[in-house]
């Protein structure tokens, strides 16, 4: 069963009747104002204003009808033939019947020829109206299949987006257990240091994962955090190096925690040691925010659930409507993150 559409068309209903009530019979030749009384005309119009009102009542009636039972697109064929056979049956007889009762009462000699002419300009207007009443319908249709189509895409996205922000809590505790374990072992005054800012980070997280897209230069306030935690572990091994425009820092937005697991995730997968120093480069190119590293691969490097840059990606694309792009020349790694203008 089809959804019941609905179509404002009172004014449309309202003209159309007193239009159709008004031409047809004097087109047909049912009415002439020749030697007729004032009465007598306000009279008939009234009466055949009254027919086309039936007519068009009834008609639409069951047009309604059809339409919640039946659809153009599961049943085209038995809907044509349910129309028309509606439009002729209902409006031919009525039509008759009518116009007999107003030969009657009006004392007018009977005329079957101008019935008949009468019968069949009303039904051919039936179609015809039926018609527009059908294209609306399909209009109105498809209007409403693109809206659902829309509520269905942007649930489905929210609730991707929704597991994947579930995701960044135990990703991020993973990564930082490693760090607080590896810290323990070396140095326990650092391990507690770290203990604290990760207390502080963390109410970042907590508090802004939730959001969709943050300013940039909230991120990188919040990444100045995280980077003073990795100099804890790593000290002088690791260097981040920021080249942004000021004015870029506050006319972009970026999704939540984004350069935070980029910047993990190269943390993650490279040797970083006095012995083996590590770069880290975040600027702009064009639109993007690019986050690129030599690369120096670890010699026992721990499983990977591959959750970090799979995430970030599938992120970005319900968001931002662009996923990230990834360069790996062996040599070298590149992140680049698309980045959307805040509106002047």
């Amino acid at each position: 069963m089809a959804n019941r559409i609905s179509i404002n068309d009172k004014v449309i209903r309202v003209i159309g009747v007193q239009f159709f009530g008004l031409i047809i019979p004097n087109a047909t030749g049912l009415i002439s104002s020749n030697d007729q009384s004032i009465t007598y005309l306000l009279l008939t119009y009234g009466y055949f204003i009254f027919t086309a009102f039936m007519i068009w009542e009834g008609n639409r009636f069951f047009l309604f009808k059809l339409q919640e039972k039946f659809t153009w697109f599961l049943h085209p064929i038995q809907k044509v033939v349910i129309i028309l056979a509606m439009n002729v049956f209902y409006t031919a007889p009525l039509v008759i019947v009518l116009l007999t009762i107003w030969y009657k009462v009006s004392g007018n000699p009977f005329n079957w020829q101008v019935i008949q002419v009468t019968t069949i300009v009303c039904v051919v207007c039936v179609i015809f109206i039926t018609h527009i009443y059908e294209t609306v319908f399909l209009i109105k249709q498809r209007e409403e299949d693109i809206v659902k189509s829309e509520q269905l895409e942007r649930a489905k996205a929210q609730a991707e987006l929704e597991a994947l922000k579930n995701q960044i809590d135990p990703h991020f505790m993973f990564n930082s257990l490693n760090s607080l374990s590896y810290l323990i072992e070396k140095n326990t005054g650092k391990a507690k240091q770290f203990t604290e800012s990760l207390a502080e980070v963390y109410r970042y997280i907590l508090s802004n994962k939730d959001q969709t897209l943050v300013i940039l230069e909230d991120e990188l306030s919040f990444l100045n955090k995280y980077i003073s935690l990795l100099h804890l572990r790593f000290e002088k091994a690791l260097q981040v190096n920021f080249d942004l425009p000021e004015e870029m820092k506050s006319d972009f937005l970026i999704p939540p925690i984004s350069i935070f697991i980029a910047l993990e995730n190269v943390v993650k997968h490279n040797e970083i040691s006095k012995k083996a120093p590590l770069s880290v480069y975040i600027k702009q190119v064009n639109s993007k925010l690019s986050i690129i590293n030599k690369i120096v691969k670890k010699k026992t490097l721990h499983h990977s659930s591959k959750i970090g840059l799979k995430n970030l990606d599938e992120r970005f694309k319900i968001i931002v409507g662009e996923g990230i792009k990834v360069q790996n020349d062996q040599n070298q790694f590149e992140l680049h993150l698309p980045l959307l203008k805040l509106s002047n």
